[in-house]
């Protein structure tokens, strides 16, 4: 007698969005404990290599790893205390910046009233309200930055603890995994994780020399067109390009709004042309050749992907979707009952995708017949 109890598809459907919803709530509340743990655990395999090449040398683990995450440091210290001159020496025209936009709004203000017939008093008042607006939100949200300053310092300071406690314990913590599931599944797990390991170290390792260069070509453009502070705008460009999508157009806003304050509006064009030749040279050469190769998510999941880490933890979330994402695909690639999620998440070619077509075709036939 056959007692299985078979569950409507709605009931399925709930019980599949109740998870998903329990999911994404415990990564909102919990976000101050995952993304230090999940930055960690890129940065330690991004390290590993270091760590197993200084290890081969005779140098002791603990040693290995803690001159790692040294080197770590002193990288990042190089390039803040680069990013903190140019802002400090940029912080030196901010008065004359601050009068030339004061300029700018007037003249805009009188254009937009000769051109709308709007007086000015009005377009003045409106000015004041957004202002007066403005203010009392920052007032408000100046206590949270203090105290999100205050946490972000704690993140930065438990950093290093994290990376060399994942690096110390690796072995440990593979061995717990294998333990998690039966014998004859242990290789595909070690498939699982061998590929992820190298997912996350060559996106990275791409990622920074994508970076690298889109902040030379942003600084030679800005140089070639006289822009002040290009090697500043430059660099700062390239780091919100970190970002999918939206990096690159913050960048290029921030960037025409200082021109437009300190230069012709022509150089606010040639500023447009400049960015838009470079996120064209990113978006169809740069990132294809370095960073595409190595995570193949459609263009239509990786939005979506950005846009939910950007609701659940910000702007680092928005810089983890992509690689969480990969990350997923490749378990979904190796799991038979998820593999159509791995499909959906990829980029099959053309030819790929019509033999698809035809062996789920042939599985319908067959099943018919």
């Amino acid at each position: 007698m056959n007692t299985e109890i078979k569950i409507p598809l709605y009931a399925k459907v709930a019980q599949i969005l109740l998870g998903i919803f329990i999911l994404f709530y415990i990564l909102y509340i919990g976000q101050e404990i995952i993304i230090p743990l999940v930055f960690s655990f890129f940065i330690a395999i991004l390290l590993n290599p270091v760590v197993d090449y200084l290890c081969k040398k005779k140098i002791n683990r603990a040693v290995a790893i803690l001159i790692s995450i040294l080197l770590l440091i002193i990288i990042l210290s190089g390039l803040g205390y680069f990013i903190i001159s140019q802002m400090i020496m940029f912080g030196e025209m901010l008065p004359e910046l601050e009068e030339k936009i004061d300029t700018l709004f007037t003249d805009t203000i009188q254009w937009a009233a000769q051109s709308f017939s709007v007086s000015p008093t009005k377009i003045n008042s409106w000015i004041s309200q957004m202002k007066s607006d403005s203010l009392d939100a920052a007032k408000t949200l100046i206590g949270p930055m203090v105290l999100s300053m205050g946490a972000l310092i704690a993140v930065f300071l438990l950093l290093p603890v994290y990376i060399f406690l994942i690096l110390w314990y690796k072995k440990l913590f593979l061995e717990f995994i294998s333990k998690l599931f039966p014998v004859e599944k242990h290789k595909t797990v070690s498939e699982v994780l061998s590929e992820t390991k190298l997912l996350i170290q060559n996106y990275l390792i791409g990622l920074l020399i994508e970076t690298g260069i889109i902040a030379v070509l942003n600084t030679l453009g800005l140089i070639i067109l006289g822009i002040e502070y290009a090697v500043l705008l430059g660099v700062i460009g390239a780091l919100l390009n970190i970002i999918p999508y939206i990096g690159g157009i913050v960048a290029m806003a921030l960037t025409m709004i200082i021109v437009l304050a300190t230069k012709s509006p022509i150089y606010a064009l040639w500023v447009l042309v400049l960015y838009g030749f470079v996120q064209f040279l990113d978006n169809n050469i740069i990132v294809p050749k370095i960073v595409g190769s190595k995570i193949k998510i459609n263009e239509f999941i990786s939005i979506i992907a950005v846009l939910l880490g950007g609701a659940v933890w910000g702007i680092p979330g928005m810089f983890l979707s992509l690689p969480i994402i990969a990350i997923l695909k490749v378990i979904f690639d190796r799991v038979e009952a998820l593999e159509p999620f791995g499909f959906v998440f990829g980029t099959p070619k053309p030819a790929e995708a019509k033999r698809n077509s035809n062996n789920s075709k042939r599985k319908v036939k067959e099943s018919n017949s």
